[in-house]
């Protein structure tokens, strides 16, 4: 799935919480990336310090909606879902 221009929700949404480049302490979910660029791309995509995280996610349609709004709704319920403690089964 190629991703919608200027949406970001996958860099916005989801919490990293191993220190990465840019990031000593991780990203808490809500909080843009640091690396997100002024068209909200990635500016870490191809490089090796890009959070294995981030490379391990996969765009789908269900996480992505019809729309950037949508789209971080969607995450943010899944980052919700996943957290340790949740008490919700994945």
């Amino acid at each position: 799935m190629d991703c919608r221009a200027h949406c970001g929700a996958c860099c916005i949404a989801p919490s990293i919480t191993q220190p990465f480049f840019g990031m000593p302490a991780g990203k808490p979910a809500g909080v843009p990336c640091v690396h997100l660029d002024e068209q909200m791309r990635c500016g870490l995509f191809n490089d090796s310090r890009r959070p294995a995280l981030c490379g391990r996610f996969q765009a789908l349609p269900e996480h992505c909606g019809e729309s950037r709004d949508q789209a971080l709704q969607l995450l943010f319920v899944l980052e919700q879902v996943t957290s340790p403690g949740s008490g919700l089964p994945i």
